[in-house]
């Protein structure tokens, strides 16, 4: 399947998620990410849940960096550059949503992408090469490119992996793992 045909399918597929389920899973995705040897690190990027998209909740993945004292990164999106400008999370943080339904700081402390050690990334579906499909407007793919090669990649998804991808990009930025609620995926 190409990119476009995955993204109606797994926008689709979404979109049947009852909201009992979609905690669950979420809920089921966190607590396998415990398993992964990603904990020693500082600088954590977490993309805040698109709740009209049915994304996953990553409220259980903050409560889970705050709890292990890391670094959190949030990031707000500028749609005339396609970049990501990413702030420290901290108590006094203003979140608001943007015009897309997309939760970003208001404003506060940048931080550089050199400093990121592990991004958690927000896709549609993923294949069995640690390729994704997001939304199609290339945020992360930008983003990722500018982080450090070590940086440790993580995809979030409900659902098990596409067997390939067929038009992806030699530029699409692959994932080290992907994470859904049954199983960890290591590329």
């Amino acid at each position: 399947m190409n990119k476009k045909e995955i993204r109606k399918k797994y926008k689709d597929l979404r979109s049947l998620i009852s909201t009992e389920e979609l905690e669950e899973k979420s809920l089921a995705i966190a607590n396998l990410l415990l398993k992964l040897a990603i904990w020693q690190k500082n600088y954590y990027h977490l993309f805040l849940s698109i709740e009209k998209q049915k994304e996953i909740n990553t409220a259980c993945i903050l409560q889970i960096l705050a709890g292990k004292d890391k670094e959190i990164v949030i990031s707000k999106s500028d749609f005339e550059t396609g970049k990501m400008i990413h702030f420290l999370l901290t108590d006094n943080t203003k979140i608001k949503l943007n015009d897309y339904g997309i939760p970003e700081p208001i404003d506060g402390l940048e931080v550089p992408t050199s400093k990121i050690d592990v991004v958690f990334v927000p896709l549609l579906a993923f294949d069995k090469n640690g390729h994704r499909v997001g939304y199609g407007k290339g945020f992360y793919d930008r983003f990722l490119s500018e982080c450090k090669p070590e940086t440790i990649k993580v995809g979030l998804s409900f659902f098990a992996p596409e067997t390939a991808i067929a038009d992806f990009d030699e530029r699409d930025i692959r994932l080290n793992y992907c994470v859904t609620p049954e199983e960890i995926y290591s590329f």
